[in-house]
Order: structure tokens, then sequence, then C-alpha cells
């Protein structure tokens, strides 16, 4: 359930009607989470509010794009809802793990604020395991997209023209038969089940993904966050360098500080 931030903008909270969602799945690598942060940095996105659910581990952790002492003490926990209606943009970060079984409610829950705020559609960032790609999936790009119905109408030949590849189905039992083939997307978390549920009632949503391993999965975020930058052109793109077309959140210093140069910070 969707709670707004009490800043004098009275109980309805913003309004979202026609902004494009942005979201992560907790999926390997974290790499969706690690873009959206880099998403939320980079446009000084505002906070609006949090996702209140019991589906997630609860936490709470410093502003993770502190910029200055000030509000380096401001408290995030682990769904919040930053918005930027100069873009008609709104990100649903999503900051630890699911609870076991919790999957299928909060896809419920999420789709049904999804509907009742009267976005217009859904992107969800997400990744899955590099070993388990079948042969087809180790040619090319690891990048990899998919559109339910509904939007695959509206962009897909825009979609097409960026010249991406849609993520294959695999056989179901392989060896055996390859003609029965299903979506599989192993590391992947709730993203299967939230695109499949999203096709059966009509949302539009696409998903963005890019095979990976654990590890420092920061070079996968850039990857993935530019990824999504070809079709919504969140920033210019034509700025030569990663390092200075995304701004870096103050956070990742703690997490990933040794592995990043200073000019980063």
């Amino acid at each position: 359930m969707f709670v707004p931030c009490d800043r004098g903008g009275g109980s309805a909270g913003p309004d979202f009607k026609g902004f494009i969602l942005l979201m992560p799945a907790v999926s390997v690598g974290n790499v969706g989470q690690l873009a959206i942060d880099l998403v939320i940095s980079t446009l000084d996105m505002t906070k609006v509010g949090y996702f209140y659910t019991d589906c997630l581990v609860p936490m709470v952790g410093n502003n993770p794009y502190a910029t200055a002492e000030e509000n380096s003490t401001e408290l995030s926990i682990n769904a919040e809802v930053y918005s930027l209606p100069s873009k008609k943009l709104v990100v649903l970060q999503i900051r630890s793990p699911f609870i076991k079984n919790k999957y299928r409610p909060f896809c419920e829950a999420l789709l049904s604020w999804v509907k009742s705020s009267r976005c217009a559609r859904v992107v969800l960032l997400s990744s899955s395991h590099a070993y388990q790609r079948d042969d087809e999936q180790l040619l090319g790009t690891p990048l990899r997209y998919l559109l339910t119905p509904d939007l695959e109408k509206a962009v897909g030949g825009h979609v097409k023209e960026l010249n991406w590849k849609e993520m294959e189905k695999v056989a179901s039992y392989p060896g055996i038969s390859d003609t029965d083939k299903v979506l599989h997307i192993p590391g992947g978390g709730i993203t299967k089940l939230l695109f499949t549920e999203s096709c059966s009632e009509g949302i539009q949503m696409a998903v963005l993904l890019k095979f990976c391993s654990e590890g420092d999965n920061i070079p996968d975020a850039f990857v993935l966050v530019n990824y999504l930058n070809e079709w919504l052109q969140l920033i210019k793109s034509e700025v030569s360098t990663v390092q200075s077309k995304w701004k870096i959140p103050s956070s990742w210093r703690l997490l990933f500080g040794s592995g990043l140069p200073p000019a980063l910070f």
C-alpha cells in the first residue's frame, strides 16, 4: 500500500496518472536496485512516499542519496517511492529481500496500486544467472527485454528499431523435448511472476534484464541503466563517459568505495 509523505499536499497524495513506474526486481547481483539508485541520484528525484508492506524484510538506514550533512541523517526504509513530474516518472526503490512465500501477495498489492494510481506503464529492471543460459542465450548481448501484449501494441515498433534482443523461452525438458518452451528467469526473483500477472491483467509492462554473476555488480548496473536510457532517454546520451553521465549515490562509497575511483564521488 502506498503511503504519501506528509508534505502538505493533502491525504490523497501525488497524482501519478500517465506516469511510467520504474522499479527493480530483487534479483541476482542486485543489479536492478543499483541501476535504480543511479536514476534517482542522477535525476535528483524527490521522495514522495513509501510502500507499506509485510512482504519485505524490515530495514531502516540513513539517506542513501545524501548530498550534505544536513540531509545525511534522514531515514530511509525498505520500499520508498520517488517522483519526477517533469518527466512523468515515478520510481519504487526496494532495498531488502522478500520474506519467504510473500512474492505473490506483493505482486498483487503492487499491481493493484498501479491500477489505482493510473500509471501508464511499468518498467521492471532485473537480472538473471549468467551460468544458467542455454546455447541460444550465450550468443550476442547479455541484455534482454520482455513486453506484455498491451505494451507490445503501444511501443513494439520503437523497440524493434533499437535492435534489442527479446528474452528467449527455453525448453521445459532440456535434452528430452525441445518443442515445449517456457519463460525461465533463474535468479530473477519476482520478475517472471510480475510479468505473467501483468500479461493476465492487461497492464503495460516491460522487463529489461541483464545476465550476470554475483560479485561487484557496479559495471552491470551501468550497462543496464544505459540500456534503459536507450529507450526512455532519461538523460542526454551524447556524453562519452559513463562516469560523467550518471551520478553515483553517496551510499555507494560505504559499499563499494574500494572499487571506485574517488572522482566518482
